[in-house]
């Protein structure tokens, strides 16, 4: 099987867009009517996964994407804890039907209900009742619910702690994904998502995060940000720590996928990352929706890119199938319930 383990639900059908709009709306003045959602047919919800997701999915030749909520969409520094608790429901719920739907191609992960100076301790129930009662097999946690302000404690912090117990629990790894940025400094997909890729990797050298984890599972998204490509800064920043080998102080627990949207960057991640840590994805539909005119294709059909790379198959096949298998064990387990 080929397995891409970060898609996003970004051709949802315009009810869902309108609710948000209506949502924030009455939010910034109560004076206007609440948001009711529209309902959205079973029909609409075909059309807008067959057509687009599932069509492309399958012309590059892959089998099931781990799918979630729009990340950008997340919006949690917008309105307050309790919008973002009604919002997220919602959304994660879509999600939920889509993979009813297309058991065979779309698993759920799910968003979380973060909001700027709530405790993480308060989105536990949502990704308990994502896990036990939709069958979602992981979750995105998002390191700024400021959008770009960085205003809470970094992921290593004790105030993070009870939610990766309850990930341990569980036994579901974590996207580490911001949302959208409110702060002009940093365009969303070109600056803010990779600030925070590469700011909570710069976070897990500085804490010592997996001595009290072990068992806890962080997936760092589009390439691991800026840090392949600066490797031996951050193996020199933590041998100036005094901290152990990344290779034992993080990349035990720690991974990164292959959204990296040019065949050098590829070539790099794999050159400098251990094959054990890098999973297959594309976030197709996401970031960078366009043609490359250098090559005639798809920025994000990085199955291109991992296919041309002189490696051994086998390594190709942790990549696309068994490393996400192990990174995401509910996974696993609902692909073998079904023969798989």
């Amino acid at each position: 099987m080929i397995i891409d383990c970060h898609g996003h639900y970004t051709t949802s059908p315009a009810q869902l867009t309108d609710y948000r709009n209506a949502q924030i709306a009455h939010f910034e003045d109560p004076s206007k009517p609440e948001a009711i959602f529209a309902e959205i047919s079973d029909d609409e919800i075909r059309e807008s996964i067959e057509a687009n997701q599932l069509k492309v999915l399958k012309d590059r030749g892959a089998d099931m994407t781990i799918f979630s909520p729009r990340a950008v969409a997340m919006g949690h520094h917008i309105g307050d804890e309790k919008m973002s608790k009604v919002w997220t429901r919602t959304c994660n719920d879509l999600i939920h039907r889509v993979t009813t739907m297309f058991p065979d191609n779309f698993i759920g992960v799910c968003q979380l209900p973060q909001s700027p100076g709530a405790s993480i301790e308060n989105s536990i129930e949502e990704l308990e009742r994502c896990v036990n009662e939709l069958g979602f097999v992981g979750c995105n946690l998002n390191p700024d619910a400021s959008g770009g302000m960085w205003t809470g404690m970094p992921m290593t912090d004790k105030s993070w702690y009870p939610f990766y117990e309850k990930m341990v629990e569980l036994d579901v790894p974590a996207m580490i994904h911001v949302s959208g940025s409110c702060n002009p400094n940093f365009h969303p997909t070109g600056a803010h998502y990779i600030n925070g890729d590469t700011s909570v990797f710069m976070q897990l050298i500085q804490g010592d995060l997996f001595k009290d984890f072990p068992e806890l599972r962080l997936v760092i998204p589009h390439g691991g940000g800026a840090v392949p490509y600066h490797w031996g800064r951050y193996r020199g920043l933590a041998d100036m720590m005094k901290k152990p080998l990344l290779k034992e102080h993080l990349m035990k627990n720690v991974f990164f996928d292959t959204c990296v949207y040019h065949q050098p960057g590829i070539d790099l991640l794999f050159k400098v990352i251990d094959i054990e840590n890098i999973l297959f994805a594309s976030e197709m539909f996401g970031a960078v929706k366009g043609i490359d005119p250098e090559t005639g294709q798809y920025f994000d059909d990085t199955k291109r890119y991992v296919d041309a790379l002189d490696i051994p198959e086998q390594d190709k096949q942790k990549v696309f199938e068994g490393n996400i298998r192990r990174v995401y064990p509910r996974l696993d387990s609902a692909l073998k319930a079904r023969g798989k």
